[in-house]
């Protein structure tokens, strides 16, 4: 009876000098971080690891005092003493790792708060940006690895596993290279990325046909923002093995064209004044590059292309649509004539319009003559008598050509010289003038 009261007077005993431990630590922690945030008023950093390492101080002190009061309160002979302190040993381990996490976060956090993204030429801090990016993950990884691997270096089965791994380290290596290949791979292409800085967060990138933004890298993919708000994720291994587009590498200013097929009657000269007059009326253009050119001209039409410049690819974009939106309007109220139009030819019989017809019989030899004089009759070679073709009047010939398909523009007749003989061919090709 005596023991089982003085077992439980132990159990009560350690019970409150842990209740009092966690009140200190707590008194302690909330002491801690007014003194820190006190200190720093004019630092961004102390504010900064006053507001996040509260709770994280708050649990290790909270852990140190509760085992500092299971150790003073009782025996080394304790039966129940040796799991509570390997219990608070791994729980110790665990706020540690918080703690030391917290701290690099707010060490990540103010490098990035020294390098704005809203500026005009942000490049080198969109480099900066995505080194700390992954840098962050790395560090989260090896907390993470080196927390696991001190709960399990706790427990002695683990132990003697190490050891055993260690042993045969070289062949387990080799099959966890084969097995995790690609894995690992990934790693080494996220971390090449961040430090070669062949990408960075907020670039423009082309690929797979696809324009979008770099929105996250990390150690194992990107995720690219695509102009319809979709995402495309990319394996790490992709921008180091496949070749893509990056518009913004060395600046995010670009050029941009628009090109329009038009009549050749278009008036370059207004039209090139047309485009200095809207290039002056919108705050997209960085006044850089304004010209106008005619590039091409095959087919029937010319090609014009306006080349525009502009401070990054979403205000290009929107450029270009407003000087093509604005150049179409200009077309069709000041300058119809240069709008896309298609020219036709047609044959015409060139004796049809001298008033003549030779397969009407004008200005053929003389049927009678053809057959061996006047006077003399058919039916005297024994032969049948073939009918007479009657002639048309002009006015019937008039009406055939008021009968032929009507073609829009001016027919240019190319005539004969006096005395030449009509042409062997009974049509001429004529081109058709616009009217």
């Amino acid at each position: 009876m005596d023991t089982e009261l003085e077992n439980t007077t132990d159990v009560l005993l350690t019970l409150g000098a842990v209740a009092a431990g966690v009140v200190l630590a707590f008194v302690l922690g909330t002491v801690i971080s007014a003194v820190v945030r006190r200190a720093g008023r004019r630092s961004e950093l102390a504010r900064d690891l006053s507001r996040r390492l509260r709770r994280p101080d708050r649990a290790v002190l909270t852990v140190v005092a509760v085992w500092i009061a299971v150790r003073v309160t009782t025996d080394a002979g304790t039966p129940w003493r040796p799991a509570v302190e390997h219990l608070l040993l791994i729980a110790l381990i665990v706020v540690g790792a918080w703690w030391v996490g917290a701290i690099a976060f707010v060490l990540e956090d103010s490098a990035l708060q020294r390098y704005r993204m809203d500026t005009a030429d942000n490049r080198h801090a969109r480099r900066v940006r995505t080194q700390i990016t992954v840098l962050r993950r790395l560090t989260v990884a090896v907390i993470v690895v080196c927390a696991v691997a001190g709960i399990l270096l706790t427990f002695p089965a683990a132990r003697a596993a190490g050891a055993s791994l260690l042993a045969s380290a070289g062949l387990i290596s080799i099959v966890a290279g084969l097995a995790a290949q690609t894995s690992l791979a990934n790693v080494f292409a996220g971390m090449q990325i961040a430090f070669t800085d062949a990408i960075r967060v907020d670039d423009v990138v082309v690929l797979e046909g696809e324009w979008g933004r770099i929105e996250e890298i990390t150690m194992t993919y990107v995720v690219v923002h695509l102009w319809d708000d979709r995402r495309l994720i990319m394996p790490s291994t992709y921008f180091t093995t496949t070749p893509f587009q990056n518009w913004t590498r060395r600046a995010a200013d670009l050029l941009g064209t628009v090109e329009l097929d038009l009549d050749f009657e278009v008036p370059v000269g207004p039209m090139r004044a047309e485009l200095r007059r809207l290039l002056g009326l919108t705050d997209l253009w960085d006044e850089r590059v304004g010209i106008l050119q005619v590039t091409d001209a095959v087919g029937g039409l010319v090609r014009v292309r306006a080349l525009v410049s502009a401070h990054d690819a979403p205000t290009l974009f929107d450029l270009r649509c407003f000087v093509r939106e604005g150049l179409v309007d200009w077309l069709q109220r000041a300058a119809p004539q240069g709008l896309p139009r298609t020219r036709l030819e047609r044959a015409v019989d060139a004796l049809d319009l001298d008033g003549t017809d030779e397969r009407d019989g004008l200005g053929a030899p003389d049927r009678s003559d053809a057959s061996g004089g006047p006077g003399r009759d058919a039916t005297d070679d024994g032969g049948p008598v073939a009918p007479a073709r009657p002639r048309r009047l002009p006015a019937e010939r008039g009406a055939r050509r008021a009968d032929a398909p009507v073609v829009l523009g001016t027919i240019r007749r190319a005539g004969r010289g006096a005395g030449a003989a009509p042409s062997e061919d009974p049509t001429r090709l004529v081109g058709v003038v616009p009217g």
